[in-house]
């Protein structure tokens, strides 16, 4: 074992068999040598492009990979051993510095001056201009995202010159800086992208689709949706040390019990988000990594569209229907945290929280019957195929359970694809799961993502208009102000009584490596393979 093993106190995994899939026992990673990383992952690359309506979680990683951003957060020791994103620091990526006026309100960045394009042109401030319009402007999860910063319009961005980029705020936030440092607000080659735009698409939407324009640590060599995407390193980058890995290749193979076997025979070097019952079962041979996700929950969501669940008894006797403990051994082999069985009383802003409802039959058939809905109804619970390792299990015992109320659910399977359409574009799924996490560690920007009326991931179709207030108040407000704490917890007794979301647990993600080394974990869920060796 290496020192540097040894340093982050791996887990240990044990083997299995599974079988091969061709293409890749004619390619096995032991024979790249230390220039190439094979990954493996479950999830599906749908875009190139993170601002395009649709993008799917798993594409977040090309706008990490191949595109800079002015900032990035620092790197420090992970719970449990490895390392983590620290989101208390914050380091130059593109920016080679910056300054902020004494009221807070303008931001000056200095580009690094040899920073360069793909193309070899160089990286100016204009691209910046552009690149925060686009993202401001396309509308959907970028335009939200940015909005959580305090940047809302494409006149609060100046080019002054081409090194310098300035940013005017509206009011001071605690968000903005950290709010530079996610995936969204990256830099295209604005040249590139408007020779490729038309009169219908002037943010070429089309192009950056299929064909990224950046800056990034690595580029695009190969994309074939469903099957691979594979990236060459960019040699000429310098918005961080040189990744060691000159070609890094993505392999989409839905089936864990492959991907699992491909690791343990050494074909791949890296197996991306394994299910938690690989973790828990593979601990002795390989190394793993398994870190809680910080402001993330995996929920049971009832849309309030749908006319059941607008009623408020409805919506508990399903919060006391829920078999916590059994979806907590059953979907997360006991990995990540309970959300359940706390205290009614809030006494602080402590987020994720566990929630006051547990297992109670009982319970729930009473508010059943109190119901206008005494009888029952049916419903479909909608899962993602590419999340089935948490989600199917949990969906088979929540089924139970609510048939021993009356509600008859029939599960609805969805691919990976047409999932995020589904149910956080269209927001049209009657009952299902759901596992937003929050990138900006603050409870209040959890709640502006997933309980605000119209944002990407409140998925319940949920308005309230005291949320909508306290939300507004607090995302922007310092943590130390006196009213913060207040109104913090207030948005904490609001949902946990009217229940848009019902919290089952906060997951860990869980990485799996066999002749690789330098695993960082990221808020985004994403791997980050700048940081990868071959071993």
């Amino acid at each position: 074992m290496t020192a540097q093993t040894s340093r982050r106190n791996f887990l240990k995994m044990g083997a299995a068999g599974a079988s091969m899939l061709p293409f890749l026992r004619a390619m096995p990673a032991g024979a790249q040598g230390s220039d190439t990383l094979v990954v493996v992952t479950g999830a599906t690359i749908n875009s190139l492009d993170l601002h395009r309506t649709g993008t799917s979680r798993a594409s977040y990683q090309v706008g990490i990979n191949c595109y800079d951003r002015l900032l990035t957060f620092g790197t420090k020791e992970a719970p449990g051993g490895g390392l983590s994103y620290d989101y208390t620091v914050i380091e130059p990526e593109l920016a080679e510095s910056w300054t902020e006026s004494d009221d807070g309100l303008t931001l000056t960045f200095k580009l690094k001056p040899d920073a360069t394009f793909w193309d070899g042109r160089k990286v100016t401030a204009q691209d910046v201009k552009w690149s925060f319009d686009r993202a401001v402007s396309v509308g959907g999860f970028p335009t939200v995202q940015m909005k959580a910063g305090g940047l809302e319009r494409p006149d609060q961005f100046i080019a002054e010159d081409e090194e310098t980029f300035v940013i005017k705020l509206d009011r001071p936030s605690k968000l903005t800086i950290p709010d530079l440092a996610v995936p969204v607000p990256y830099i295209i080659n604005a040249v590139e992208a408007q020779e490729n735009a038309t009169e219908d698409d002037p943010w070429a939407m089309e192009y950056l689709h299929t064909t990224p324009a950046g800056s990034g640590a690595y580029k695009v060599a190969r994309w074939t949706p469903g099957e691979q995407l594979v990236y060459d390193r960019n040699d000429a980058w310098v918005g961080g040390p040189l990744p060691a890995v000159k070609r890094v290749v993505i392999r989409e193979v839905p089936s864990p019990a492959t991907r699992r076997a491909l690791l343990e025979r050494g074909d791949v070097q890296v197996a991306f988000d394994i299910p938690d019952k690989d973790a828990a079962e593979l601990a002795e041979t390989l190394d793993v990594f398994s870190t809680p996700v910080e402001n993330c929950i995996h929920c049971l969501c009832p849309n309030f569209a749908f006319e059941p669940f607008q009623d408020a008894n409805v919506r508990k006797a399903i919060a006391y229907a829920v078999p916590y403990e059994d979806i907590f051994q059953a979907a997360a082999f006991g990995r990540g945290l309970p959300m359940y069985g706390g205290e009614e009383e809030i006494t602080d802003i402590a987020w994720p929280r566990k929630t006051q409802y547990y297992t109670d039959l009982d319970k729930a058939r009473e508010l059943m019957a109190a119901s206008a809905y005494p009888d029952g109804f049916e419903v479909p619970l909608s899962i993602s195929l590419d999340l089935a390792s948490w989600m199917e299990p949990t969906a088979l015992l929540v089924q139970e359970a609510l048939g021993k109320i009356g509600i008859t659910v029939e599960i609805e399977k969805i691919p990976g694809a047409n999932w995020r359409t589904a149910v956080l574009v269209e927001k049209r799924l009657p009952l299902h799961l759901e596992n937003f996490g929050g990138w900006l560690n603050t409870p209040d920007y959890y709640f502006f993502w997933a309980y605000q009326d119209g944002h990407l991931f409140n998925s319940s179709n949920y308005r309230n208009e005291e949320i909508e207030d306290l939300v507004n108040a607090t995302l922007h407000m310092p943590m130390d102000d006196p009213e913060y704490a207040p109104k913090i917890k207030r948005m904490f007794e609001i949902v946990l009584d009217e229940l848009p979301r019902i919290p089952l647990y906060q997951p860990a993600l869980n990485v799996a490596t066999n002749g690789a080394e330098g695993y960082e974990f990221w808020f985004h869920r994403q791997l980050d393979v700048r940081v990868l060796k071959a071993v």
